[in-house]
């Protein structure tokens, strides 16, 4: 079982039919691979972490081929001992420009 965690920038505005059709997608092959994953967008970046038994490289150049983001950056990937998401193929949440942690501003977080 492995976890990959990546980080990347959005090409473009992260409008709601971008974000349904990255959802769709990737909810239906995650199913079919029986991957788990949670996408947070916001701020024109998406951090994505990913669990499953299929964890592999062609999944990962799948991830750099889509073309609605770009500068993708692992930020960890590794064995880990059980899932974190057994209930969901694809969760999703927006980080508002509101949220309290969002105006934090952490500036020794800088994924690039």
């Amino acid at each position: 079982l492995a976890s990959l965690l990546y980080v990347s920038r959005a090409v473009g505005p992260q409008t709601t039919a971008i974000t349904s059709s990255v959802l769709t997608t990737a909810r239906a092959l995650n199913a079919a691979h029986d991957i788990a994953d949670v996408l947070f967008q916001g701020q024109g970046m998406y951090l994505q972490l990913l669990d499953g038994e299929r964890m592999s490289s062609r999944l990962y150049a799948r991830i750099l081929a889509d073309k609605r983001h770009c500068d993708a950056e692992i930020l960890f990937l590794d064995e880990v001992a059980s899932r974190r998401f057994r209930k969901w193929s694809m969760a999703h949440s927006v980080l508002s420009d509101l949220d309290a942690m969002v105006q934090m501003n952490h500036p020794e977080f800088d994924p690039y």
